[in-house]
């Protein structure tokens, strides 16, 4: 303690080191089946501090690991010392040269790169399957490959300069015309140690040879020796060496790479075969028809992937036994060029010895499904592994001739070790494949068992020549067999290699080398059952790019852990470690989650941790507040119609008048009850109520309450939305579909009793159940009479209430002869009913749309992409586009989450300068408008207006 007490006071900002036992465990984490306690955590601001935080942890003898992001799959992010996390504030993109190079900063993710680069037609070279989660910063630190890029467009290959901070401080960028006198200057030993290595290397043939022969082939085992031989500038050695050292050397500020070619057409096929062997022979066939990617499943990956949403049938109606697949692409420039390799590879299927029909397509969404189903498949099985368990995933690659043995035998080690549920997946094309292993890893015969396996598989892959990593990197699971890859004499380089750039050796020790032939086996974490809805998760970190309070409190993986930690805590009797990670649990995961379900569509596993965080609502809710929200349930009229007058009458008062009283109330009552005023909230809005049409209805409409709680934007929003005199604008969305709809011909029914009536998710969303019962059970009864028992359809015009009433029609289970209720958003329903009716008219030239989280979910966003174009010229879906986390009330409780959600995308929006700003949620529009001060409305209020 003493020691991290000094290394605080040495640090220039001490504020920034964080103990407290929720930021430990929250961050402990990462895909690996490894877990390390850190003393302390630090979010950098920017470089100079990085520099700051290595010279302190070099002075104080205090180990330091930097964490950039993605899954880390081999331990290489874990530690027991001061974990610096360079995600949150490294985030710049500056493309240059139209596109063909990039400069990057550590934080940004793959695929966010590569949304920027889109509009260029160009692409990041590295293509992993993790591409949502993982960023630059972690794709330098392991060499990250994929699926296509192989040996040749890998983040070695296409790094043009880096900026280092090395462990003395000194900054570096390579780039700079005077790098090499700079680092000759400033860092003497280490330039002429590199120039010493280099000739060390150079003057060994069998050092020459083996170097070669080794990075022939994907390999992130030790370091990346071959750039004393690729390269004669000792700055030039030093950029090529921080690639793939994972962190044990350096930390990277900024990266600029060369980009490639972004191929627009692609055509997909699955190929399924009887068993590996036919589909390791078929290899060498389909490789010499041009195919761009070759990846390899084996049976029991098909059998996950039967599990799983939107599974293509050829998997899905499949009778798996031995089978194994082939997932196949042609990918080019032009559509015939894709077509003639298609048509190569389709005569090339003729030879082949297939167990299911195939075919190639160039379908956008089937070509989506197969890739879903792939790019998943590591959290896909590993969720599937049995309670309690641990999964293990290993990388591992041979010569491509020698692949169908080396699966066989590892095969043949499953069985003699008893691993029951491995299964092998990867880049065929590449001879590199993946197999995991799932067990408890804790017992003694557990673990003897697995290091008897490891020795076996070592044999097996050196045997073969093959490399024991190939994208993962070494991290800890392969550090002590370093040495044995590649021999006393090279591994003496690559220790030098660590003295001259880490004298201290504090930066990450453990990983990529460690003498202690038992390293391995040490620090292998447990995850102990918690909850139903997340025991799945393997904690890849798919779902952190896109949760609106990554930025402020917790991820969804590290609500996940850090419940976990709880369990782990309790099970080991530790009380005072449940008592002080409770304390906190409460606002950073309950308080600050959103609940939005926007994890889920990232998760593979298909995981929404707001189910968890309101059942944690649900448990902590007492009968008081259950009996309030019953309550106003049963008389939701005058809730919404008080908080209408409400908002009315505090939004014509002198903002002191109403912050004052609301701040002092939200600190008595708490401030996860009582709502934060803010003066940019509009007055409130009007009735939903209509009188009963004339004609017999074309489908009911249900107008969400929030329009009653909320008036529209524009002019006549202080509460006089709907009356009379209000001007043309700001008459909310419930008039402008009516309007849209009346000029369509389509005849309306709004339910007798609207104003009383809700989708429900308030209750859902705040786990007040007997509320949320009360309410289902009257807008049920009542939809269920007004559709005629189901033969109209029902609209609704807020997407996150149209979710709410789709999840409320799912609980309801029809009598026989009953139809289902069915539920469309109004946006979908004015892109197929509307839209076609409309006349010819001027447009807008830009329009900034906000998607929202619902209607993600939900799956309208093409529709609403096509409202907005008969909307706009031009519109403008902001790169940093994610959701608002209003939340129905989440944003007036916690101002600061949807700050936070909302602060870059708030920035591009500005850089914008768009004419309009439209979303289709209410309570989003008013979370946008906060975060950017332009009014946001409703798509269709919009609609309404250009084609008035």
């Amino acid at each position: 303690m003493q020691t991290l007490d000094r290394f605080r006071q040495a640090v220039a900002d001490p504020a920034q080191v964080k103990t407290r036992a929720i930021d430990l465990h929250a961050n402990a984490h990462d895909a690996s089946h490894f877990l390390l306690i850190p003393q302390a955590v630090v979010m950098a601001k920017d470089a100079a501090e990085v520099g700051g935080l290595l010279r302190a942890s070099a002075a104080q003898g205090l180990p330091l690991t930097l964490r950039s992001g993605g899954t880390s799959l081999s331990g290489q992010a874990v530690t027991d010392g001061v974990l610096v996390d360079v995600r949150r504030n490294f985030r710049d993109v500056e493309v240059l040269d139209g596109g063909a190079r990039v400069r990057v900063q550590p934080g940004v993710t793959v695929r966010a790169l590569n949304a920027r680069l889109a509009p260029y037609g160009r692409k990041f070279g590295p293509d992993p399957a993790s591409e949502a989660a993982c960023t630059i910063g972690g794709v330098v630190a392991n060499n990250s490959s994929g699926m296509n890029c192989g040996t040749v467009d890998n983040a070695y290959q296409t790094l043009e300069s880096l900026t280092v901070v090395l462990p003395s401080g000194t900054v570096i960028d390579t780039g700079a015309a005077d790098a090499d006198q700079k680092l000759r200057t400033l860092e003497p030993e280490l330039y002429e140690g590199l120039v010493q290595l280099a000739a060390r290397v150079r003057g060994n043939q069998d050092s020459v040879d083996r170097i070669r022969q080794q990075f022939s082939m994907k390999n992130t085992m030790g370091y990346g020796l071959n750039s004393l031989l690729d390269y004669t500038s000792p700055v030039d050695m030093l950029a090529h060496l921080i690639v793939g050292s994972e962190g044990t050397l350096g930390f990277v500020a900024e990266a600029v790479f060369r980009t490639v070619p972004r191929l627009p057409h692609a055509a997909t096929g699955l190929l399924v075969f009887p068993d590996l062997q036919a589909a390791n022979a078929a290899l060498p066939a389909l490789v010499d028809t041009g195919a761009a990617t070759v990846e390899l499943l084996d049976a029991l990956s098909l059998k996950v992937g039967q599990t799983l949403k939107g599974t293509p049938a050829v998997v899905r109606d499949l009778a798996v036994r031995e089978h194994a697949a082939l997932l196949v692409e042609y990918s080019a420039g032009q559509p015939d060029e894709v077509a003639a390799l298609r048509e190569v590879g389709e005569r090339a299927l003729a030879g082949l010895n297939l167990a299911a029909p195939a075919q190639f397509t160039d379908d956008t969404s089937a070509r989506a499904q197969l890739w879903h189903l792939r790019k998943g498949l590591y959290a896909s099985v590993a969720g599937a592994r049995p309670q309690g368990t641990t999964a293990l995933l290993e990388d591992i690659v041979v010569p491509v001739p020698v692949l169908g043995r080396t699966c066989r035998e590892l095969i043949r080690l499953f069985e003699k070790y008893r691993y029951e549920n491995s299964v092998i997946f990867g880049h065929a094309k590449d001879g590199n494949v993946h197999f995991m292993l799932t067990d408890g890893f804790a017992t003694g015969e557990e673990l003897d068992r697995y290091s008897a396996f490891t020795e076996d598989m070592v044999d097996l892959v050196l045997g073969e020549g093959g490399s024991l990593k190939a994208e993962h990197g070494t991290g800890r699971v392969m550090a002590p067999y370093v040495r044995r890859q590649y021999g006393d004499e090279l591994y003496g380089v690559m220790r030098r290699i660590k003295q001259l750039f880490d004298p201290a050796g504090m930066l990450n020790p453990g990983v990529l080398m460690d003498d202690d032939p038992q390293a391995h086996l040490r620090h292998i974490k447990t995850a102990p059952p918690v909850a139903e809805e997340v025991d799945r998760c393997v904690s890849c970190g798919y779902c952190e790019p896109v949760c609106p309070s990554k930025d402020i409190t917790l991820t969804p993986r590290q609500r996940i852990v850090t419940l976990r930690a709880i369990e782990a805590a309790r099970l080991a009797g530790d009380a005072a470690l449940v008592k002080e990670l409770e304390k906190d649990y409460d606002y950073e995961s309950v308080q600050t989650c959103a609940v939005d379900g926007m994890c889920q569509t990232a998760c593979p596993v298909d995981i929404n941790t707001g189910l968890l965080v309101k059942r944690i609502r649900r448990s902590e809710a007492g009968p008081v507040a259950n009996g309030a929200w019953n309550a106003a349930a049963k008389h939701w009229e005058g809730v919404t119609r008080g908080a209408s007058l409400a908002l009315t009458v505090v939004n014509k008062l002198p903002a002191p008048a109403v912050v004052v009283p609301n701040k002092a109330a939200r600190v008595v009552l708490g401030t996860d009850t009582v709502p934060l005023y803010s003066p940019e909230l509009p007055g409130g809005g009007s009735l939903r109520k209509r009188p009963t049409p004339d004609g017999a209805p074309d489908a009911v409409y249900f107008p969400a309450c929030v329009g009653t709680m909320f008036g529209p934007a524009g002019p006549g929003k202080a509460g006089s939305a709907g009356a009379s005199g209000s001007g043309p604008d700001g008459r909310g969305v419930q008039y402008s579909f009516e309007q849209l709809c009346g000029r369509a011909g389509i005849t309306l029914l709004v339910p007798e009793g609207i104003d009383g009536l809700c989708c429900g998710t308030p209750w859902s969303s705040k786990g007040m159940v007997a509320g949320q019962e009360t309410m289902r059970q009257k807008t049920l009864a009542t939809l269920r009479e007004a559709t005629r028992d189901g033969e109209l359809a029902i609209i609704c015009d807020a997407s996150s209430c149209t979710e709410g009433l789709r999840q409320a029609v799912e609980s309801d289970v029809p009598l026989v002869g009953q139809r289902p209720l069915r539920i469309v958003d109004a946006v979908d329903f004015a892109a197929e009913h509307i839209l076609p009716h409309l006349p010819d008219h001027a447009k807008l030239e830009s329009l900034a749309l906000h998607p929202t989280c619902s209607s993600t979910r939900i799956g309208i966003n093409g529709s609403l992409d096509a409202v907005a174009a008969a909307v706009a010229e031009r519109v403008e879906v902001p790169l940093n586009w994610g959701c608002c986390a209003f939340a129905g009330d989440r944003g007036m409780l916690h101002p600061e989450l949807t700050a936070s959600a909302t602060r870059k995308q708030g920035e591009e929006v500005a850089q914008l300068g768009s004419a309009a700003h439209a979303s289709c949620n209410r309570t989003c529009e008013l979370g946008m408008t906060r975060a950017t001060g332009a009014d946001y409305r409703h798509v269709l209020e919009l609609l309404e207006e250009v084609t008035r």
